[in-house]
């Protein structure tokens, strides 16, 4: 019997979930299977990846066969480098040691790409969400300009009128106190 490594989709249309799983190479892609290895959430970033490490890596000893997204995701969680780490052990040119403190740097590497990452994502979003608010402010306030550059000419324009009233009362008054001191 071959078995595969595989992924056996799960979840609702368009938010695929997935589970890792050995299974016969015959079997449907969501039908019977040997083993479940893990889950793959392809809908978060980065993507979400749990696996059973220590069963991945005995089956693929064994001999299972990979898909190709399988062999990606086992890739990124390091089963493959662990499994020719061990091949190196088998042929005599690393020792047990060797292999350990080489995953285990491997292992500290990958996961400051991913904190990285996960960082970067988080301070991008609030970059993006501060940017946006100053966005929205300075439209505000341009929206609030215009609204009162519509409304000042009117009171102005009023207040211009008042003002030539108040001259023509001012000049009319003048005009009358001239005539009153001329008689």
């Amino acid at each position: 019997m071959a078995t595969r490594i595989r992924l056996q989709r799960h979840g609702k249309k368009s938010k695929a979930f997935f589970h890792l799983v050995v299974a016969d190479s015959r079997a449907k892609r969501d039908g019977k299977f040997i083993e479940k290895l893990g889950t793959y959430n392809p809908n978060t970033n980065p993507a979400t990846i749990e696996i059973n490490f220590d069963s991945a890596l005995t089956w693929l000893r064994t001999g299972a066969e990979l898909t190709e997204t399988a062999r990606a995701i086992l890739s990124y969680k390091g089963v493959l480098y662990k499994n020719h780490l061990l091949n190196g052990v088998k042929k005599g040119a690393l020792t047990e040691a060797d292999v350990e403190t080489k995953f285990a740097a491997w292992v500290a590497e990958k996961d400051a790409k991913i904190t990285a990452k996960v960082t970067g994502l988080s301070s991008s979003a609030e970059k993006a969400k501060a940017d946006a608010f100053k966005a929205e402010q300075a439209a505000k306030e341009a929206k609030a300009k215009a609204i009162e550059a519509k409304n000042t000419p009117a009171v102005e324009e009023v207040a211009d009128e008042v003002a030539e009233e108040a001259v023509e009362e001012t000049t009319s008054e003048e005009g009358a106190t001239e005539e009153t001191s001329a008689e």
